[in-house]
């Protein structure tokens, strides 16, 4: 492989877009060569995960509320509206996330309730 060759391999490498390669001979061709053809790699996006407060019967309302805002941003009204799906249905959705972030959110929040002695369960579902 030649340098100018090394070369753009290198440079497509350093892209924001992953690049394939592929490297044929020229048919018929008195010079030696080879041609470069750049064909994009597909890549799917990475799954989600869904972060989710489960009821019980001894957190307080207020609580929950908290955690929604201190952990997931959210403004008093849809704290509330999250919480009171929590306390209605049994579960609420909290927000949608990478798997680390997701992971490290539900860690958080049981963290946090264990510190406030509240029996609060947060977990991750893949969406």
């Amino acid at each position: 492989m030649t340098g100018k060759q090394q070369l753009i391999r290198s440079n497509l490498r350093h892209r924001k877009r992953s690049l394939r390669l592929k490297i044929t001979a020229m048919p018929n061709s008195n010079s030696p060569g080879l041609v470069l053809e750049k064909q994009e790699a597909k890549t799917k996006p990475p799954p989600m995960y869904q972060v989710v407060l489960l009821n019980d019967d001894y957190t307080p309302m207020e609580f929950v509320i908290l955690v929604l805002q201190k952990f997931f941003k959210m403004g008093r009204e849809k704290a509330t509206h999250v919480m009171l799906k929590v306390h209605r249905e049994g579960k609420g959705i909290c927000g949608l996330f990478p798997r680390d972030i997701a992971a490290t959110k539900v860690e958080q929040v049981c963290s946090f309730a264990r510190q406030h002695q509240h029996p609060l369960q947060c977990v991750m579902e893949e969406a």
